[in-house]
């Protein structure tokens, strides 16, 4: 994946021009797990977006060529689930498979859960159904926010070391945020510091 001289600007409440990105470049290997870390309000969710094709750059272009073109897995902060579904549904939203909706569950420790709606399920375990539900679209870019932030340390480290395993397996292209530098260190390629 390469990013090209993005720039990226907001304007605050108080009429300020605020440069999130200026002549931004970035080049990732087709495969490789990325790690983005930074302060609150470097820009690396605004990164996401952009890649994702959510957020437009003032300038700039995102290009995903062979391996990495067509569709983009995102997994946001929040874990974005429909409060009518179940846990197996929200999963087959995504893919018709219910044999591997019901697999990644599993992994993610919710084997029990599969028939329990959000509004039954801890902010942890509604997390874990996201990172199933992220592993469930086949996708071959991952994008990442966070992805393990409201799960407790245990849970965290069993579940980062079974989802980054499969998702080397898949192959695909990961770009992911977070603040814990000790997980990334472990599971990342390479570490970028916005």
């Amino acid at each position: 994946m390469l990013l090209e001289n993005i720039s990226k600007s907001y304007t605050s409440k108080d009429g300020r021009t605020v440069k999130v990105f200026e002549n931004y470049n970035l080049q990732t290997a087709p495969g490789t797990i990325t790690c983005i870390t930074g302060a609150s309000g470097s820009g690396k969710t605004t990164l996401l977006n952009i890649i994702a094709g959510l957020v437009k750059p003032e300038s700039g272009s995102v290009v995903r060529e062979g391996s990495e073109a067509g569709r983009v897995s995102y997994l946001f902060q929040e874990p974005r689930l429909l409060a009518w579904k179940t846990a197996l549904e929200n999963c087959v939203l995504v893919c018709s498979d219910r044999e591997k909706a019901s697999t990644y569950l599993s992994h993610a420790g919710l084997g029990d859960k599969l028939s329990s709606y959000p509004s039954e399920l801890s902010g942890g375990e509604r997390q874990r159904v996201s990172l199933a539900r992220a592993l469930c679209f086949e996708a071959p870019v991952v994008l990442m926010d966070e992805p393990f932030q409201n799960l407790d340390e245990a849970m965290r480290e069993n579940l980062a070391s079974d989802f980054f395993r499969i998702l080397r397996e898949k192959k695909c292209s990961v770009i992911w945020v977070s603040h814990d530098l000790e997980t990334a260190r472990r599971y990342s390629d390479r570490i970028i510091t916005l």
